[in-house]
């Protein structure tokens, strides 16, 4: 049977054509799916009963089953999503202030925004060694399909609806490593999500970032970095080996910026190995010719996944936010959500089972 989710409304109105040949009733399921967050062809009560009967013989509408739900005492939840074949992702839906605390005020009051961080593979062979993904190894690459299926799942479990969500590609899997299918999920989600509230984060991936930037409308862009010298980076990079600092600064001074957009750079940091003031140092000279921001992100400890690694004390974070900010770069400092439902920064896995000891960083 032929999945419709993961299809461009022409896509599905050439699937459908021999059970829906009007063109308006292809038009009507793909709103179904996408705008109504329809499960099931039987929800889609203004097409005719026989025509959701024949569509339910042929097609299914694939959202991934939830096997788990996580909820953490701020608002964030977990999603534990099995697929098809039995690949385990997780995505988080989070509940955040649409006012940006800066690093002196972590806790500033503002109206709430949700945002839903998505994965794009199960599993990631980048193997940073601060991310609890990376533990677990290269999985496979996530259809468009499973990409936008779980912003539709959680759309549904949560209960909110078009143009209410912001959508990052920060959770399992490096996004431009599965460039093709996060470019097609990015047109899918267009349809209700705008570019300027989409992020893609990247670990520098440098010929994905050019294939975004030739997008006639482009994401924002989030690259992580955590170190600003090429020795640091990698060591809790091994991707620094293929796209070391220069060239990928290179690319991002290529990347077409709209006005009042800026690059962020998110920056790990952890205990007696990128925190200390020279270190800041270095990171506010290389990224100040750039329109770029810094989310200093302290690390998520996790003894089982990533062992000898230590999140550094909250005056030592502040500090060297303090320094990258007098440096002339913005600054903010991502106090993590999530943290009680392991669905921070960091954290995601989809298995319980660590493959392997982290290696020491120092």
């Amino acid at each position: 049977m032929q999945d419709l989710l993961g299809l461009s409304p022409l896509d599905v109105a050439r699937a459908v054509r021999e059970i829906a040949a009007e063109p308006f009733r292809a038009a009507q399921i793909f709103k179904w799916i996408h705008e109504r967050r329809a499960a099931d062809f039987s929800e889609m009560t203004n097409l005719p009963k026989a025509m959701r009967e024949a569509l339910a013989k042929d097609f299914v509408i694939g959202l991934p089953k939830i096997a788990l739900r996580t909820p953490a005492p701020d608002g964030t939840e977990k999603f534990l999503f099995e697929l098809s074949d039995g690949a385990r992702i997780e995505a988080v839906y989070i509940v955040e202030s649409k006012k940006t605390p800066s690093w002196t005020d972590p806790e500033t009051p503002g109206a709430s925004r949700v945002t839903i961080c998505l994965s794009s593979q199960a599993g990631c062979a980048v193997d940073c060694a601060f991310c609890v993904t990376g533990r677990m190894g290269a999985g496979r690459n996530l259809t468009a399909g499973e990409i936008v299926g779980q912003y539709l799942a959680i759309a549904r479990a949560k209960s909110f609806g078009p143009h209410e969500a912001n959508v990052v590609f920060m959770g399992m899997g490096e996004p431009l490593l599965n460039v093709a299918n996060v470019v097609r999920a990015l047109d899918l989600l267009e349809e209700e999500v705008s570019p300027k509230r989409t992020t893609v984060s990247t670990a520098g991936i440098v010929p994905g970032i050019e294939t975004l930037a030739g997008r006639p409308r482009r994401p924002n862009l989030a690259v992580s970095l955590s170190a600003a010298d090429d020795e640091t980076r990698t060591k809790l990079m091994p991707i620094n080996r293929t796209y070391p600092i220069a060239p990928l600064i290179s690319a991002l001074k290529r990347w077409p910026l709209e006005r009042g957009r800026r690059i962020t750079f998110e920056y790990v940091l952890i205990a007696g190995v990128n925190d200390r003031t020279a270190d800041a140092v270095k990171l506010a000279a290389l990224l100040r010719p750039l329109p770029s921001k810094v989310n200093l992100i302290p690390l998520n400890e996790s003894k089982e996944w990533l062992p000898g690694l230590l999140r550094p004390a909250d005056a030592v974070v502040n500090a060297f936010a303090k320094v990258v900010a007098d440096g002339g770069v913005p600054v903010t400092v991502r106090w993590s959500k999530g943290l009680q439902a392991d669905a921070a920064c960091g954290q995601l896995k989809g298995r319980e089972e660590p493959r392997r000891p982290a290696p020491q960083a120092r």
